[in-house]
């Protein structure tokens, strides 16, 4: 065997190996998000359907799961229940937000229809809260502490213990 081609091959495989170790136990929708610890940014959406606009400076207080999703996103649609049963079930401790990302209305509330809704559904028209937020795919949620910071973020459809477990960030952020 080629000494020269053998330690070439170990120059490149070696560090490779050693990056792809290092990623190992990291979670791949953690997404560190520059907006993590500063001011969540401020946005006031009509609710779907109409009605009153909610500004996020409204809910200050209290935690708020802010959850980006569309219905044409099937990772949306498959965390939207539990979503709601979380909801339900901390409904009085925590406020989860809904902001729909590019979607129609029709759609919207077709879908509001179908599945039910246990939260505020807010409508993003023109994306400027999902710009402002850095939102870059549907579903990508927001955990707000009570002062209005963000303590996390994530992408991708939450499980029940995902969710649990960020939730858990917020209330020891209080």
């Amino acid at each position: 065997m080629n000494k020269t081609v053998l330690a070439i091959g170990l120059g490149i495989t070696v560090p490779l190996i050693v990056i792809l170790a290092l990623g190992f136990g990291k979670d791949p929708n953690r997404i560190d998000s520059p907006l993590v610890g500063r001011e969540a940014p401020p946005f006031e959406l009509t609710p779907v359907g109409g009605g009153s606009p909610i500004a996020l400076a409204s809910l200050k207080g209290k935690p708020v799961v802010l959850n980006f999703w569309a219905t044409w996103c099937v990772p949306c649609q498959t965390e939207h229940g539990m979503l709601q049963q979380a909801a339900k079930s901390m409904g009085n401790h925590i406020q989860f937000v809904g902001v729909v990302y590019d979607d129609e209305d029709a759609r919207i509330q077709d879908f509001l229809r179908r599945h039910g809704s246990g939260y505020p559904a807010l409508v993003d028209k023109g994306g400027k809260a999902a710009i402002a937020y850095g939102v870059y795919g549907v579903p990508e949620t927001f955990f707000i502490d009570p002062r209005g910071k963000i303590v996390a973020k994530y992408e991708g459809p939450l499980s029940a213990e995902i969710l649990t477990g960020y939730v858990q960030q917020l209330m020891e952020a209080k």
